[in-house]
């Protein structure tokens, strides 16, 4: 069996409704990103991270949109208290 970058792909990567959820999540961890790094606040600035990396780790559509929500509820949440 010969291994391409084929192999590692899934099948939908290129979905529409996967690459609107990628666009939205990663923005709102780029934003959060941003402003965890510019405030030098330790939580916004991991869950932005966060936000921006996990759709190429999660494989079903449905779970993409789960954790995402999840995550920006925990950014929402989970924020220190000024």
């Amino acid at each position: 069996m010969i291994l391409t970058i084929n192999n590692f792909l899934p099948d939908n990567l290129f979905d529409p409704v996967r690459i609107i959820a990628y666009i939205i999540f990663g923005g709102i961890g780029f934003v959060a990103f941003s402003y965890g790094r510019k405030s030098t606040l330790f939580r916004p600035m991991v869950i932005g991270l966060a936000l921006m990396i996990y759709p190429y780790f999660v494989p079903g559509t449905l779970a993409i949109y789960l954790v995402g929500i999840a995550l920006t509820a925990l950014l929402y949440f989970w924020r220190e208290k000024e």
